[in-house]
């Protein structure tokens, strides 16, 4: 994989992780948002990249591999946008989205905040390889039955 893949990977990424962050301070829209996050940035990602000739999926590796980073940098960028958004609603207006994530925003300092979205971030991308694997599988599929 080249650097030029990587970014356009991680921007693709960042753009729908903000959309998810901002999708998330809506109260109905948040836990549809997280699912959306955590297991479904892979495979639109992948099929932007495949649709417009991005990016050539040879192997099993290639896709869990733009899977991973994909769902770590969308994580991340979910995170810049929603705790902000979730603290200054929290803050200013005593309005929050989820009751569980006010609490820990709350009493939660900068160090608690940064390590609970690293480890998201991770868990997002071990799931995100998952449907990068998944997606791989469907892509070849579909190319061998066109021919």
């Amino acid at each position: 994989m080249n650097l030029i893949l990587i970014k356009q990977i991680s921007i693709l990424s960042l753009f729908f992780g903000s959309i998810a962050g901002f999708a998330a301070i809506i109260p109905f829209l948040g836990t549809f948002a997280l699912v959306y996050l955590i297991c479904f940035i892979a495979p639109i990602v992948i099929w932007l990249l495949v649709k417009y000739n991005c990016i050539e999926l040879s192997s099993v590796k290639d896709g869990i591999i733009v899977g991973a980073i994909s769902g770590f940098v969308s994580f991340l960028g979910f995170s810049v946008i929603y705790i902000p958004i979730s603290v200054i609603l929290l803050k200013l207006f005593k309005f929050s989205a989820n009751q569980g994530i006010a609490l820990m925003l709350n009493n939660a300092n900068f160090f608690i905040l940064f390590v609970v979205a690293v480890f998201m971030s991770v868990v997002g991308a071990t799931i995100n390889s998952f449907s990068g694997f998944l997606t791989f599988y469907i892509i070849e599929l579909i190319k061998s039955v066109k021919k």
